[in-house]
């Protein structure tokens, strides 16, 4: 995206006329697997990733304004005949003082002190998601005119496009959404666990093969990601609004009512609690589900382990963990 960007735009993209496209990339959570592979993608598809043991480097390159670091290299674009040079300039994990990493306001001040250093030289701000984005956007790139991409099409950042802002990725949170409690729901119900995804449910209720996919050995449904610019942004506005195909209620004489354990990780993170909660909320009933949801402090799962004190009330478990190694601390409890 950030690519076709720079390319269809480039004759006013280069803001000092040096021809080096520089980048700042605002980075997550350096453990965290959805940061990872972000960071890669991104440093991927504009060339200028390094490889380690056969993986893309995702750690922060810091302040890189002279090409020098370790953990990325200078690609390059050729554009109607001129090769130019891209450049990460700076990258680092966006963590407060209090350790909470994909900090929007940690990105808001960042992006004032890397562009007191090189402003004229940032032509692209990128992020790991649209919380971040979008602090960035407003505290320095609306009023520059430097486009701006994210992750997440979070509601926000999808109108700032018609400002500016200059795109981000939907995870398709409407069929996300639905599949976190529908692989419950079959699992309550006893029936194959491709009910209502893949194969047509009682209620009509069934997913197209171009919204979604499944591996088989991860035993991992995954909603697939799509690209929201300037061209099709107006059909992301609410992102909210549950997937048609899906939003047919159950009946609950043979769907009967369950209860249902779901927390977050971080209720102070943009995407999960604007737009991936209210959707789930909205399923829930839909899918005859009495869900108890949990936000976390994104910081640590005793946080959220601590409010998982009577488990026996619960039908269901559905968990997002703090750090994805740490399911110990969730099966240790339910076992």
């Amino acid at each position: 995206m950030i690519k076709d960007y720079i390319e269809k735009n480039i004759d006013t993209l280069d803001r000092n006329g040096d021809g080096v496209i520089g980048y700042v990339l605002a980075i997550g959570d350096v453990g965290h697997n959805d940061s990872i592979a972000r960071t890669r993608g991104v440093r991927k598809a504009l060339g200028t990733a390094v490889e380690k043991d056969g993986e893309i480097v995702s750690d922060p390159a810091g302040i890189n304004n002279d090409g020098k670091s370790k953990s990325v290299q200078d690609g390059s674009l050729e554009i109607n005949g001129k090769t130019y040079t891209v450049r990460e300039l700076a990258s680092q994990e966006m963590k407060n003082s209090s350790g909470a990493t994909w900090d929007a306001a940690t990105a808001g001040n960042t992006i004032g002190t890397w562009t007191a250093s090189f402003g004229d030289e940032v032509d692209v701000v990128a992020s790991n998601n649209d919380g971040m984005g979008m602090s960035m956007f407003n505290a320095w790139s609306k009023e520059n005119k430097v486009p701006t991409f994210g992750y997440d099409a979070n509601s926000d950042a999808v109108a700032a496009i018609a400002e500016g802002y200059g795109g981000t990725i939907s995870q398709h949170a409407d069929v996300q959404a639905y599949l976190t409690l529908r692989v419950l729901r079959n699992a309550l119900d006893g029936v194959d666990i491709d009910t209502g995804i893949g194969t047509e449910d009682d209620a009509g209720n069934v997913l197209s093969s171009d919204v979604f996919t499944y591996n088989k050995d991860q035993r991992s449904y995954y909603a697939l990601n799509v690209a929201v610019t300037a061209d099709n942004y107006k059909d992301f506005l609410d992102s909210t609004v549950t997937y048609a195909p899906v939003s047919n209620q159950l009946d609950e004489k043979d769907h009967a009512k369950k209860s249902v354990w779901l927390n977050i990780y971080n209720a102070s993170d943009n995407f999960l609690s604007s737009t991936y909660q209210p959707l789930l909320e909205k399923y829930d009933d839909l899918l005859n589900l009495d869900v108890e949801y949990i936000g976390g402090d994104g910081q640590t799962e005793s946080n959220i382990t601590n409010r998982l004190g009577n488990p026996d009330k619960y039908d269901a478990f559905a968990i997002n963990m703090v750090k994805t190694d740490n399911a110990a601390s969730y099966t240790g409890i339910l076992k």
